[in-house]
């Protein structure tokens, strides 16, 4: 794989993602400049984010809160 490619598989394809569920919650951050969606895990305590993925549209969002097993994602700007 390239530098600059990107993985257009399907997310349901992917394995789970590893998260403690007492320390980190699921959470999508987007940029209100340019529409980019970044889906991580944000420490409850100290607030640190982890990136998991780019995202490109809600079904994408929808595929990511299925794979972390909870019925919505909140959004950061």
């Amino acid at each position: 794989m390239g530098l600059f490619s990107r993985n257009h598989g399907k997310m349901e394809t992917d394995s789970p993602p590893d998260f403690d569920r007492e320390k980190e919650e699921p959470v999508v951050r987007c940029s209100i400049c340019n529409g980019e969606m970044v889906a991580g895990f944000r420490e409850k305590e100290g607030g640190h984010f982890r990136e998991y993925r780019m995202l490109r549209s809600q079904q994408e969002i929808d595929g990511f809160a299925k794979m972390c097993k909870v019925t919505s994602v909140r959004k950061e700007y």
